[in-house]
């Protein structure tokens, strides 16, 4: 009994103690009471580009690609760029809806919209699709890319990886204007002029607008160089190019082309050249090489012969035969174009008036 008794006086005098000394130190050391006063807070950004996207972010779908059973196969992304009467029209990439069965696309408001393929071309790489003008949320700004200067902001809207990422802004600048990037089509290879971008463009995305600070669209993003050592370059369309040919690609027409009727071979591939017992001049190393002209084209008429090295278009060098198709895509029919050539160790120029045409 008394043991307990002695726990209990010593538990009082514990707690006692506590007491004490908690008056003391509150007495002594007074506790110090801090006010937070919480106000709102506006954040003001100088450098936003906020303004440019709400003039395009309702122009911007997905562009969905189905098979004959019905199957998505592949998405890209497309802009309204006019609405005329009951059609809106759209642009995208050729090669975004080069496979489809059936195309449809999908709006902002994630809608989904049967389309019309209108037109499409290969070698520009650009496509017209038509909705119906009800559900057209929002039309495109144009703008112009040949006032830019390197260094301009420019910006995307696209769907990289598909439509759950649809919508996606992706900001930089432009690095590079009439840069000429050789892809490979299903007719050979072919050479794009481009402009350069560090804006991050991703599978999906093509087809979508490269635009400047203001919201106009300067380019249509079409693909990017993809290699190990590669980092931020991506590339786009510009939209003169595109605008170009817009009346063939919206009325259905294909779009006419020059052709001249010959094979040329590259200067390095000697397997070729000993095949059709050719010999190239000690010396020479740039242009391509007739080896054989079509009966009746206009490369005939003109004169061109098997073994002739053609080193210049107009006042531009001919690097290769991929070089010397892009360099003639710029002719029109009716054009008159000059060629130098290297014939017998001799330069010599040819002028040849262009009539045939690819496409109709």
């Amino acid at each position: 009994m008394r043991e307990k008794f002695k726990y209990v006086v010593v538990g009082f005098i514990c707690i006692m103690v506590g007491v004490w000394g908690t008056i003391m130190v509150n007495h002594y050391y007074p506790q110090e009471t801090v006010e937070k006063t919480v106000k709102d807070v506006t954040i003001h950004e100088t450098n936003t580009i906020k303004s440019a996207i709400d003039k395009i972010y309702d122009a911007v779908v997905v562009v969905q690609e189905y098979d004959i059973r019905g199957s998505l196969v592949g998405t890209g992304t497309g802009f309204i760029y006019k609405k005329e009467g009951n059609k809106g029209y759209i642009l995208t990439n050729h090669h975004v809806i080069e496979d489809a069965s059936y195309i449809k696309v999908l709006t902002t408001q994630e809608k989904e919209v049967d389309a019309e393929l209108l037109g499409s071309d290969e070698y520009s790489d650009i496509a017209v699709l038509s909705i119906d003008a009800e559900e057209v949320l929002q039309v495109a700004e144009l703008g112009d890319s040949t006032v830019m200067e390197l260094g301009d902001t420019v910006f995307t809207v696209g769907s990289p990886l598909g439509s759950k990422y649809m919508g996606t802004v992706t900001k930089g600048i432009l690095s590079g204007q009439n840069r000429h990037v050789t892809v490979k089509l299903s007719t050979g290879s072919f050479i794009m002029e481009v402009l350069q971008t560090d804006a991050a463009i991703n599978p999906g995305n093509s087809g979508g607008p490269l635009l400047n600070i203001n919201g106009e669209v300067i380019g249509i993003t079409s693909l990017k160089l993809v290699q190990d050592e590669v980092e931020g370059m991506g590339f786009a369309i510009p939209i003169e190019l595109a605008m170009a040919s817009i009346d063939d690609l919206e009325s259905g027409r294909e779009i006419v082309r020059p052709i001249l009727g010959v094979q040329l071979a590259e200067l390095d591939n000697p397997y070729l050249l000993a095949t059709y017992q050719i010999q190239i001049p000690k010396g020479v190393t740039e242009g391509v090489v007739v080896v054989s002209v079509e009966n009746g084209s206009d490369a005939e008429k003109a004169g061109l012969q098997k073994g002739d090295i053609v080193t210049k278009m107009g006042n531009k060098k001919i690097s290769d035969s991929t070089h010397f198709k892009y360099m003639l895509y710029q002719y029109n029919i009716g054009d008159t174009v000059s060629l130098s050539i290297i014939r017998n160790d001799k330069e010599e120029e040819i002028k040849i008036t262009l009539t045939n045409s690819l496409g109709r």
